[in-house]
């Protein structure tokens, strides 16, 4: 029963009082095991008859009672839609249920926040299957990805899931690592802004984003999943930690998830300078800081820094840690133990169960109006669970139609000799194994790839036509001719030899290379999916050269998670067209390109190697990173960070730079044309690239400070005007102290990282200043059309 005042109702059920005195009126009425019982979540799926969701056995974990936890109450209900297939609308009334025996079982009548994954759409059976955050970075379009966004949250919260744990703000350090397809890119500045306006999606829908993997995941040596991270702290400084910054400053971010990783010896689960000085004090993060899943148990069993698991609970509390996921391994029963016995501060408890149940007034968990019935079932009959099944969509038109825009503008064509577009090919060979394989646009936190591979007799949920279904509705007098040649990765030669018949008898010859996304070995990619080189799984490289011996033109398309190095594609292949797993409108966007119909505008987010096995490397290094003189290894890509052709050209004229100097506290302007030059409409992005010739620490030879997408008819021009703070120029100087310097400047207008197209020098002048976290972030571009002459 919920304690009430002789007023009949509860201080903190009073929405009339603030949230801080309903949250300390709150916690004084606790007891120490109702005040923990909010800090752990329990995992959990959802039931496809409608009834109250069943706790998930994994194989870290013991079963969990739940008549013996709920009297205490509970903090977190871990993926109830996430974690096996379930009607959406049985899924929403399973969980309706499950809310109100939590609420009605503790005496304060608390419901339980209910979180999931969204890393490339709602993790639920049946929901769009949107295109990897790789994807989202190769748009280089902000508002595209935060509507997206918005559409993501708003299904999650029309169903009754309250927090999503994304988007994933890990710089690509090296290419090897499994979650290549789960980041943004290989640039903080890109990661930053296409992250952040993820979480303002997310977060106008009423989710609570979960910035994610606080920090240094990326950075472990080797690309290793969960290796130790050597990253010195001008490194994380300057790369690893920006996007958090942005997130948090300018996306409104109400959580984040520590790293695995341990950086010098100190696991972020345990890191208290991480997530309580920087994070915290400096920062002003005011939000909540989740466990990634057993990672406050790993400090026991990986890390080997607690010698138990009340040892491993208060590291993590007193680090910074408010809620334990998926379960309650260690801020369970040991946490209570030991803070009864005097090991644990009891303050230590009652400063995350403050954070914890603020985020939860703030959602109007504590509310006296709260319902357990989301939007999605309001006004329907919940007492006939059979009549619900099908009546909620989260896979509607709208939905479809903005997976389509997000997996165009993704597409990159990285080569391309006059081939493409294709002009009524009368015979089409498909080739290779993701030719007519309907998950090859997915990864490995998508549904059906995350959970549906462990229910085989369960439909995918989706449509998802493969690229022989688009490519026949997209040439319907073409005869084309399928043959897989060999596997992902099963090194299978027996096929090439059909293969290359097939190639020899067709006008072109298509094929369709890349990975399958998986976890933990499962895959080619995905979590627990590294690779030591860079080389195509299996044996598809060797299809590919077999292929490039014919007379046939041939059209590589890549469908991957990670960039590989091609061989002699590079050079020999007619076209080369890269697409990062881009969702179930995926092959519609890869044959609109093959076509015609669409023009590419798609940019890389990572540089794609030229030889397999140059990493780490990313474009993002100091000289010496680059081909000199001292090494026999030439790290140069065959296609640099931020390279796209088009189908049409563009020039770029008219530089002006307002001042030739500037103070080291002001801005300046570059002033230029970018025209269409070409036959057809297109869009061309422009990077806006900072290199400091001499500094007072190492530097990167050049980083991005800037970009933005100019679509532009025949003819057509635009005059762009870019204003450059000098705080572009920070970074961090050797006490330890973000600094801008005075001395000249070079700012690189580019089309990539390797194709500059305009150059200006500016000079800072005056002192060395000092700035901080609230320095400016951004250059602002603004657009006006030019007059056709």
């Amino acid at each position: 029963m919920a304690v009430e005042t002789t007023t009949g109702i509860s201080p903190w059920n009073d929405p009339t009082l603030s949230i801080a005195a309903r949250v300390d009126a709150l916690i004084d009425a606790m007891t120490l095991r109702e005040k923990i019982a909010q800090l752990y979540g329990v995992w959990v799926g959802a039931s496809d008859q409608g009834g109250e969701v069943a706790p998930h056995q994994h194989d870290m974990e013991e079963a969990v009672d739940l008549d013996a936890l709920l009297p205490n109450g509970l903090g977190q209900l871990t993926r109830p839609f996430g974690t096996v297939p379930v009607d959406p609308a049985l899924g929403a009334l399973s969980l309706a249920r499950t809310q109100s025996r939590i609420a009605a079982t503790n005496r304060f009548g608390i419901p339980a926040l209910a979180h999931d994954e969204c890393l490339a759409g709602f993790s639920a059976w049946g929901a769009t299957a949107y295109p990897v955050p790789l994807s989202w970075g190769a748009t280089f379009d902000p508002d595209t990805v935060r509507r997206m966004a918005a559409a993501i949250g708003c299904d999650m919260r029309a169903v009754g899931v309250h927090q999503g744990l994304a988007p994933v703000l890990d710089v690509v350090r090296d290419a090897r690592w499994g979650r290549v397809e789960e980041t943004i890119g290989e640039d903080p500045y890109l990661v930053g802004t296409i992250g952040t306006a993820y979480v303002q999606g997310l977060e106008s829908a009423g989710i609570v984003a979960t910035l994610k993997h606080f920090a240094g995941y990326s950075a472990s040596r080797a690309g290793r999943n969960l290796a130790p991270s050597s990253v010195g702290p001008r490194e994380r400084a300057d790369v690893l930690l920006p996007p958090f910054e942005m997130a948090i400053r300018e996306g409104g971010a109400r959580s984040v998830m520590n790293a695995y990783t341990d950086t010098d010896g100190m696991p972020s689960a345990a890191d208290e300078d991480l997530l309580t000085g920087l994070l915290r004090d400096t920062w002003g993060f005011d939000g909540t800081v989740v466990a990634d899943y057993f990672a406050i148990a790993f400090l026991k069993t990986l890390h080997g820094i607690a010698a138990d698991w009340a040892g491993a609970a208060g590291t993590a509390l007193r680090a910074g840690i408010d809620v334990e996921l998926p379960n309650a391994k260690t801020y369970g029963a040991p946490l209570a133990e030991a803070v009864a016995d005097g090991r644990i501060p009891e303050a230590l408890v009652d400063r995350a169960l403050r954070r914890t149940l603020t985020q939860k007034a703030m959602l109007g968990l504590l509310d006296p109006d709260w319902s357990p019935v989301p939007a999605a079932l309001d006004g329907v009959d919940l007492d006939d669970p059979a009549a619900l099944r099908g009546r909620i969509d989260l896979d509607g038109p709208e939905n479809r139609a903005l997976a389509r825009t997000v997996a165009e503008e993704a597409v990159v064509l990285l080569s391309n000799d006059g081939t493409l577009p294709l002009e009524r090919p009368r015979r089409i060979a498909l080739l290779g194994p993701n030719a007519d394989e309907p998950t090859a646009v997915l990864g490995c936190y998508s549904f059906p790839q995350h959970i549906g591979v462990r229910h085989p007799g369960t439909p995918l949920g989706i449509e998802l036509p493969t690229l022989r279904d688009t490519l026949a509705a997209e040439f319907p007098d073409a005869e084309i001719t399928v043959a897989r040649g060999t596997g992902i990765d099963d090194g299978d030669l027996s096929g090439i030899r059909e293969a290359t018949r097939v190639a020899r008898e067709a006008d072109i010859a298509l094929v369709v290379l890349g990975d399958r996304a998986g976890l933990f070995g499962r895959g080619t990619t995905g979590e627990g999916c590294d690779v030591d080189s860079l080389v195509l799984p299996g044996a598809q490289q060797q299809l590919l050269d077999a292929l490039l011996h014919l007379e046939t033109p041939v059209v590589t398309v890549l469908l991957a998670g990670r960039p590989y190095a091609l061989g002699r594609a590079v050079e020999e292949s007619a076209a080369i067209v890269q697409s990062f797993f881009p969702g179930e409108e995926g092959t519609h966007a890869i044959a609109g390109v093959l076509s015609g119909r669409t023009n590419p505008s798609g940019r890389l987010p990572v540089s794609v190697p030229r030889g397999p096995g140059s990493q780490p490397a990313t474009y993002l290094g100091a000289r010496l990173a680059h081909v000199s003189e001292v090494s026999s290894i030439d790290p140069t890509p065959a296609f640099a960070f931020g390279h796209g052709l088009s189908y049409t050209r563009f020039d770029w004229t008219d530089l002006t730079v307002d001042v030739q100097e500037a103070p080291t506290d002001s801005e300046f302007t570059l002033t230029f044309t970018v025209r269409n030059t070409g036959e057809r409409s297109g869009t061309e992005v422009v990077q806006l690239y900072l290199h400091d010739p001499v500094a007072s620490v190492v530097q990167p030879v050049q980083r991005l400070v800037g970009y933005t997408r100019v679509e532009l008819k025949p003819g057509e021009a635009r005059r762009l005007r870019v204003t450059v703070p000098a705080d572009l120029a920070s970074f961090t100087g050797r006490d330890g102290r973000r600094v801008v310097e005075p001395g000249e400047l070079e700012v690189r207008l580019a089309a990539s990282s390797a194709d500059p197209r305009l150059t200006a020098r500016v000079t800072l002048t005056g002192t060395e200043r000092h700035v901080d976290h609230t320095r400016r972030l951004h250059a602002t571009v603004g657009q006006e059309p030019v007059a056709r002459a």
